[in-house]
């Protein structure tokens, strides 16, 4: 891969991790209901995500997920339901303040933040399609494949890691300011219509769009 291709990745890089989607919301939650250094284990998972459709994607096996109408099926209703749920989860929790400090008594487990980042991105076969559609367009078949594959996926990590983190900043700062049980719900009650909003709008895409 050229430098110049490789400047026109990382360019396109960054206007696909902050585009709005599943992470970006989960990224967010976490960060009102955490705090950032807390919140920001949720990115880890999503990046973990990324990083297992990329390899999905680099096997070939992304290529029959695309054709399968089973296997794109199983996996977009997963992700719809695991999208719902947090939705749901959400939308029903309860509506005390966060603290943001290290002192915060929420009950906190970074495996379950992890996971919950990893499930939300492997569960996405949009974006398992996507990658399908972006990444053949940056490879140079003449070269050898194992370096282009590591230098765009590390590319996609880097500008991810970064996005996620300034909306689990944006999150966090918000919590600052509102600490008002009525405002907490409100968001709480935000962000889970968004999570439900994202599983509604996966339920309708197709693996021919």
């Amino acid at each position: 891969m050229s430098f110049s291709t490789w400047l026109a990745f990382f360019a396109a890089s960054w206007a696909i991790s902050f585009s709005p989607g599943p992470g970006a919301i989960s990224a967010m939650a976490s960060g009102l209901k955490y705090g950032f250094r807390r919140g920001y284990w949720t990115t880890i998972g999503l990046i973990l995500g990324i990083l297992i459709q990329f390899m999905v994607v680099a096997v070939g096996l992304g290529a029959v997920l695309a054709a399968s109408e089973v296997a794109f099926g199983i996996i977009k209703w997963l992700g719809v339901a695991y999208l719902i749920y947090l939705g749901w989860k959400q939308f029903r929790t309860d509506a005390a303040p966060v603290a943001v400090e290290a002192h915060d008594p929420t009950p906190f487990r970074i495996h379950e933040l992890v996971l919950r980042g990893c499930l939300i991105n492997i569960t996405n076969p949009k974006g398992t399609v996507f990658l399908m559609a972006v990444v053949p367009q940056f490879l140079n078949l003449a070269q050898p494949l194992t370096m282009q594959y590591v230098t765009i996926a590390a590319t996609l990590c880097f500008t991810d890691l970064v996005a996620m983190g300034c909306y689990t900043t944006l999150a966090a700062r918000i919590l600052r300011l509102l600490r008002s049980p009525r405002h907490i719900r409100w968001l709480n009650r935000g962000f889970g219509a968004m999570f439900i909003l994202a599983g509604t709008v996966l339920a309708s895409f197709s693996h021919n769009k």
